[in-house]
């Protein structure tokens, strides 16, 4: 497209694709218009209801802000960066930069949807259009479908098909990289005034990030893990050794492209690549999932789940708060509720453990600990959380089964076996050996400063199951 075919300016929106490369709104933007501004908005009707001035997620992102600004105006361009909410801000921003379109990359979550319909009419009313991508995942919403038209809601099947959708030819289309470099001449710098406010000008205050943020972040550890990947499959599981990717947070925010990680692991052929990518289709399962069954935000996949009777009162409170601190007395859930909150992540394998104890032995209602989780972690993603819990607490699609209850002493004896983790993050264990570090309470001389067993789990399970037959009998 030669410049005098080109529109007048356009602004692109980023949101969940903090990064200046294969970006498919600002590839579209670049490629159609003669001049581009780019804006990012910290969201008051996010950031308002955050708990905690020191929120991880707003340190990660503002760094990573910070680096893609730089990396836009070293191509010619810079980031807009507002503050106020974004179905206020995005129409008044493109009002007064006189731009015909605004660009951004779809967002699947409920409250996600209906701000950008409101940001579209507001648009609209000004004359002003509005261009939305597929950006975040290789298939979307409808894309991948049963024989019969319908959304899969099991995962085997679904991997098939997406596997067969992605195989039909070689190279996927759907793995191209969205072209921006050769574009970047087109980007505009923003107007006076419009740069990236202090973290203490959005209310908030600065907090240690054990997560380098930004594309360079995410870019040296896809490099460092790609070095591993082969051990994936038989890594993963255990906390206390480095098995994982660690790039969820990255995911989280498009520092990283979806597209970028799908190639490298269709690119190897060993076990833990082909494992490491059905992690991947995972996050695009439960992705679709969400889209396409938005009741699940609120509700049980399975609407008969609805009617667990799940424990309440001033014991379940107490419970719940023993939880949320890590002092229930199983070791190994405490240790990932420390992590959680020291670090702001908690290992996948433990993230199971942790919602299978509070769902299945303390009886607590999933939406609880789902909400606890949302708060703390770094890579906190809707679909994903919603999904994970849903798993965990039998409540959700092709959730483990209710009668299958994770033991945390053997999950503990399994995935820790040297307690190598557990002394990391429960030092006033460090003493145990081995035997009894997974079950203190066995030891002739257990820690006085750790608790016992705020439940007997043999008893917690007979009544999970009760209450399961119970729920499934209604």
């Amino acid at each position: 497209m030669t410049s005098l075919a080109r529109l007048p300016a356009a602004l692109v929106w980023f949101r969940r694709d903090l990064r200046e490369y294969d970006h498919a709104a600002l590839s579209h933007a670049l490629q159609a218009h003669r001049r581009v501004f780019c804006c990012f908005v910290f969201d008051t009707t996010i950031l308002d209801a955050l708990q905690d001035r020191d929120d991880r997620r707003v340190s990660f992102i503002h760094a990573s802000l910070a680096e893609l600004d730089a990396a836009l105006r070293a191509r010619g361009g810079g980031l807009i960066v507002c503050h106020g909410r974004a179905d206020e801000e995005i129409p008044r921003l493109a009002d007064a930069l006189k731009v015909v379109a605004v660009y951004a990359n779809h967002d699947y979550e409920p409250a996600a949807i209906r701000r950008d319909a409101l940001v579209e009419a507001r648009l609209r009313e000004q004359g002003i259009a509005w261009r939305s991508f597929k950006d975040q995942v290789i298939f979307e919403r409808r894309e991948i479908l049963t024989g019969s038209g319908k959304p899969f809601t099991v995962f085997t099947p679904y991997k098939r098909a997406w596997l067969a959708r992605l195989g039909q030819s070689r190279p996927s289309p759907a793995l191209f990289a969205w072209p921006v470099a050769e574009f970047t001449e087109h980007l505009a710098r923003p107007p006076e005034g419009y740069g990236l406010p202090s973290l203490a000008q959005i209310g908030f205050t600065a907090t240690s990030l054990l997560l380098e943020p930004g594309m360079q972040g995410g870019a040296r550890l896809l490099a460092e893990f790609l070095t591993r990947i082969q051990h994936y499959d038989q890594a993963r599981d255990f906390p206390s050794i480095k098995g994982v990717s660690y790039l969820s947070a990255h995911l989280r925010c498009g520092t990283v492209s979806i597209r970028e990680l799908v190639r490298a692991a269709v690119a190897r052929s060993s076990e833990g690549a082909q494992i490491w990518l059905s992690e991947l289709i995972w996050r695009e399962f439960y992705q679709q999932l969400l889209a396409n069954h938005l009741r699940v935000v609120e509700h049980a996949f399975k609407p008969e789940m609805d009617d667990i009777r799940w424990e309440q009162g001033s014991a379940a409170e107490a419970h719940f708060q023993a939880w949320c601190e890590g002092r229930t007395g199983y070791p190994l859930v405490d240790a990932a509720q420390r992590q959680l909150l020291q670090s702001g992540y908690m290992h996948n394998r433990l993230r199971m453990v942790s919602a299978s104890f509070l769902t299945k032995d303390l009886g607590i209602d999933w939406r609880l600990g789902e909400a606890f989780f949302a708060r703390w972690l770094l890579d906190f993603d809707l679909a994903a959380n919603n999904g994970g819990w849903q798993w965990a607490a039998s409540t959700g699609c092709d959730a483990q089964p209710w009668f299958r209850i994770f033991n945390p002493v053997t999950q503990s004896r399994k995935f820790d076996p040297q307690g190598k983790f557990i002394r990391r993050y429960l030092p006033e264990l460090a003493a145990l050996s081995d035997r009894y570090i997974h079950a203190p309470w066995l030891s002739a001389s257990p820690p006085t400063d750790y608790p016992v067993p705020s439940i007997d789990h043999a008893i917690a399970r007979e009544r999970t199951l009760q209450r399961f037959k119970v729920s499934e009998s209604r």
